[in-house]
C-alpha cells in the first residue's frame, strides 16, 4: 500500500454511535469507535495489555472498553484507565495503541495512511458529488489486491466479451482512443469511443475528440482508491475500492438517481440500480478473481496494448506516488 495518502475504507453508516467494530483494512486489524460527540476514531484493534481485541468491548464515559480486564482507551489510542490499578492510578506510556487519523465526508469514512499530520489535512473528493445525497450502495467483496479491482474499472476492451448480456451488447470490440486527461495530481477521466469492427484502423488517443471536463459525461479516477461514472448530468455511479489485505478489497459500490424528484420513487430506481451494478460486478469479479498474481499488477510482466492507456496511466502515478511517500 502507497503510504502518506487519505484512503476510503468503509461508509460512515457502518459505524454505530453505541458500540465499536473492527475491521481489517490496508492488512491490519483496527477498530472504529464514535465518541459522546459522535466523533470518529480508529487505531490498532489491539489491547496494549494482553493483545485482546478491543472491537469486542463497549463503549463508556466516551472511552473504548476492552472486555478482558477493563482497560479504557481515548480516541487517541491512549489508555487513560487500568481498573485493577485503580480509577486515580496514573497510566504508564506504554499502554498506547497506534491510531490512524480519521476524516469523515460525504458518506465516506477516510483514514491517513503515513506518518506525521495528514496532507492535506482533508481528502480530495469529486466536486460534482460533494452538494448530492446518494441513494443506493452495495458492498462486494473480491479475492484481489484493491488495484486490480480499480484496474478493472478502468478497462474498456473487456466490455463486449464480460459483459455481452449488459452494458457490453453489440459487439463493440474495436477500441478507439482511449484518451487520458489528467485534472490534477489525483484525478484523471478518460474517455473512449468503442464500435463495431468494421475493418478499418482505430483512432489513437490523440485521434479521438476529448470531452469538456465540466460538461461531458466520462469516467474519473481520484488516486488512491475512488471512481466516479458520470452516466449523464442526472445519474452518477460511484465506487470506493477498500483495501482490505494484499489479496482481498471490499468494493463499494453506490448510486445516485438525481433525476427522481420524488424521495420514494427514487429510493424504488436506487434499489434496482444497486442491484444492477452488483449483477454487473460480479460478472466482473468472476474474471478478475482468477487474475494472478492477486496482489498489485505493477511489474508483473502483463502484456499490455493501446486500449490499457487508462491502466498504464494509473500503474506510471501509482509508481511516482510511492516514490514520494518511500
Amino acid at each position: 500500500m502507497i503510504r502518506d495518502l487519505w484512503y476510503a475504507v468503509l461508509e460512515s453508516k457502518e459505524i454505530p454511535r453505541n458500540r465499536p467494530v473492527g475491521f481489517t483494512r490496508l492488512g491490519e486489524r483496527m477498530i472504529f469507535w464514535r465518541d459522546a460527540e459522535g466523533k470518529a476514531s480508529c487505531f490498532f484493534d489491539r489491547c496494549a495489555h494482553r493483545g485482546a481485541s478491543l472491537a469486542l468491548g463497549d463503549i463508556v464515559d466516551g472511552h473504548a472498553r476492552c472486555p478482558f480486564h477493563g482497560l479504557e482507551y481515548d480516541s487517541s489510542g491512549r489508555c487513560v484507565k487500568i481498573p485493577a490499578n485503580g480509577k486515580n492510578a496514573p497510566v504508564p506510556p506504554a499502554f498506547k495503541m497506534r491510531s490512524y487519523p480519521v476524516f469523515e465526508g460525504w458518506g465516506w469514512v477516510f483514514i491517513w495512511w503515513g506518518d506525521g499530520e495528514p496532507d492535506p489535512a482533508e481528502p480530495p473528493y469529486f466536486e460534482d458529488l460533494k452538494g448530492l445525497s446518494y441513494w443506493g450502495s452495495v458492498q462486494d467483496p473480491w479475492d484481489n489486491h484493491y488495484t486490480r479491482v480499480a484496474e478493472n474499472q478502468l478497462d474498456v476492451a473487456h466490455l463486449p466479451f464480460v459483459h455481452h448480456n449488459t452494458i457490453g451488447r453489440g459487439n463493440w470490440t474495436l477500441v478507439e482512443g482511449p484518451g487520458v486527461q489528467w485534472v490534477s495530481d489525483r484525478l484523471f477521466f478518460q474517455y473512449v469511443y468503442n464500435k463495431v469492427d468494421d475493418g478499418s484502423a482505430p483512432r489513437g488517443p490523440d485521434e479521438v475528440p476529448a470531452p469538456d471536463p465540466d460538461r461531458d459525461y466520462k469516467i474519473e479516477f481520484l488516486l488512491p482508491n475512488l471512481w466516479e461514472n458520470r452516466i449523464s448530468d442526472k445519474l452518477r455511479v460511484t465506487a470506493a475500492f477498500a483495501p482490505v489485505d494484499e489479496e482481498r478489497t471490499i468494493l463499494y459500490l453506490r448510486f445516485y438517481p438525481v433525476f427522481m424528484p420524488v424521495p420514494g420513487l427514487r429510493w424504488v430506481v436506487s434499489r434496482l440500480g444497486g442491484l444492477m451494478n452488483l449483477v454487473i460486478a460480479r460478472q466482473d469479479r468472476r474474471i478478475v478473481n482468477t487474475q494472478l498474481p492477486k496482489t498489485d499488477g505493477t511489474g508483473t510482466g502483463e502484456s499490455l496494448f493501446r486500449g490499457d492507456k487508462p491502466i498504464m496511466e494509473f500503474r506510471k502515478k501509482r509508481r511516482e506516488l510511492r516514490k514520494r511517500g518511500s
